[in-house]
C-alpha cells in the first residue's frame, strides 16, 4: 500500500503529526487534550492536501502514461507481457513493470530485425553470384560463336553444348529457388499416401546409377527382403529427399569409393541412412549446410555443379512431414544423413493439401 497516494499520504501525515505533537509536548502549557487535537487536526489536514497532490498532480498523470502505453502494447502484436500486469497494481509498479517489459519485446524485435538484414544482404550476394555464373558462362560461349567460332563445326557444337549446359543450370536454379520459396511461404500442397519406400530407394538408385559409373563409384543398398517397407507420405517430394541426398553422396564422394543406403525398421517408424566416403564436413560447418546457398568448399562445389539450395529444399519436405534431417560427419572419412518416416499404419499427422511447419 506504501506506493498508493494514500499510502504515501498517511505515511507522511503520521509523521508530520508526531513532529508535532513531540514539539508541542516539550512546551508546558501543552497537555493531553491539545496533544491529541493538535495531532489529530494535523493529521488530517496533512493527509488530505499530500493524497490530493499526490492523486491530482503525480498518480493521475502517470495512470494516463500508462493507458497510452497499454494503448500501445495492444497494438504491438510480439507483445503479450502486459496481459499478466494485474489492475490493481499501484500505476507506479505497473508501468514500470510494462516499459521493462515493452523494452524487452523491442529489443528482441531490433536483434530479429539485424538478423533478418544480415541474412538478405547474403541472401543477395550469393543469388548474384549463382545467377552471374551460368548466365557469364553461356553468354561468353554464345559471344565466341558470334565472332565467328560458328563455322567450325566441331567448337560450334561443343560451345552449343556448353551454353545450353550452363542455361539448363540457370533453369534448375531458378525453379529450386521457385520450390524453397513455396514450401517456406506454404503454398505447396502435400498429397500423403502409403507407398512402398523400399522401391522408391531402388527407382533413385537405377536413376543416380550412370552418374555414379562415371566416377566408379559404387551403391550399396542394405535393407531386409522379408520386411514390408509400406509408409504414409507424399511419395513425389520424398523421391525428391532421396534423389538429392544420394546425388550429394555421389558428387562429394572420393573416386572409387562407395555410397551405402540403409533403411532400418523400428517399431513405429522407418530410418533412412545414406553414407559416403568423401572428404567430410567441418564441426563448425555441420550446423549450416542446410542454409540456402551455404557450400563447405564454395569453388569445388561450383566445379560439381548443383544449386546450393537442395539440402535447404530436403529439410523443409522433412519438416512438413513432422521430420528432421540428421547427418553426423568425420573429416577426411565421410558423411551419414538420416531421416525417419512412420509406418503406413501410424498416418502422419499432416494436415491434407497443406505444408504443416
Amino acid at each position: 500500500m506504501i506506493s498508493t497516494s494514500k499510502g504515501i499520504a498517511f505515511g507522511l501525515a503520521i509523521s508530520i503529526a508526531l513532529l508535532l505533537v513531540a514539539f508541542l509536548s516539550l512546551l508546558e502549557a501543552s497537555n493531553s487534550i491539545i496533544l491529541l487535537a493538535a495531532g489529530t487536526l494535523t493529521f488530517s489536514i496533512a493527509y488530505l492536501l499530500i493524497h490530493l497532490s499526490l492523486e491530482y498532480l503525480i498518480f493521475r498523470e502517470i495512470g494516463n502514461i500508462y493507458s497510452v502505453l497499454e494503448k500501445i502494447q495492444k497494438k504491438d502484436t510480439t507483445f503479450k507481457a502486459s496481459n499478466k500486469i494485474k489492475a490493481s497494481l499501484p500505476p507506479l509498479k505497473s508501468i514500470q513493470a510494462n516499459i521493462h517489459d515493452y523494452a524487452a519485446a523491442k529489443n528482441r524485435e531490433i536483434e530479429t530485425l539485424q538478423k533478418n538484414e544480415t541474412f538478405r544482404r547474403e541472401f543477395f550476394a550469393d543469388i548474384s553470384h549463382e545467377l552471374k555464373t551460368p548466365i557469364f558462362a553461356a553468354q561468353g560461349y554464345i559471344h565466341t560463336l558470334m565472332d565467328g567460332a560458328v563455322e567450325d563445326h566441331t567448337v560450334r557444337d561443343k560451345f552449343l553444348k556448353r551454353a545450353a549446359k550452363s542455361l539448363n543450370n540457370l533453369e534448375d536454379l531458378v525453379q529450386d529457388l521457385i520450390t524453397i520459396n513455396q514450401i517456406e511461404s506454404g503454398f505447396i500442397r502435400f498429397h500423403p499416401s502409403n507407398f512402398d519406400l523400399k522401391e522408391s530407394i531402388q527407382e533413385v538408385v537405377e536413376q543416380l546409377e550412370g552418374k555414379a559409373l562415371k566416377r566408379d563409384i559404387h551403391i550399396i543398398f542394405k535393407y531386409d527382403k522379408a520386411t514390408s517397407y509400406q509408409t504414409y507420405a507424399d511419395k513425389d517430394k520424398i523421391f525428391r529427399v532421396l534423389q538429392n541426398l544420394v546425388s550429394n553422396a555421389i558428387k562429394y564422394n572420393k573416386d572409387s569409393g562407395t555410397v551405402t543406403i540403409q533403411i532400418n525398421d523400428h517399431k513405429n517408424h522407418f530410418t533412412v541412412k545414406v553414407k559416403d566416403q568423401g572428404i567430410g564436413i567441418h564441426p563448425d560447418d555441420l550446423k549450416r549446410i542446410f542454409e540456402r546457398f551455404y557450400r563447405v568448399e564454395k569453388s569445388r562445389s561450383r566445379e560439381k555443379g548443383g544449386t546450393g539450395l537442395g539440402l535447404a529444399i530436403v529439410k523443409h519436405i522433412l519438416e512438413g512431414h513432422q521430420s528432421k534431417i540428421g547427418v553426423s560427419s568425420t573429416p577426411g572419412k565421410g558423411s551419414v544423413f538420416s531421416f525417419e518416416l512412420p509406418h503406413a499404419a501410424k498416418k502422419m499427422a499432416v494436415e491434407e493439401g497443406h505444408l504443416k511447419k
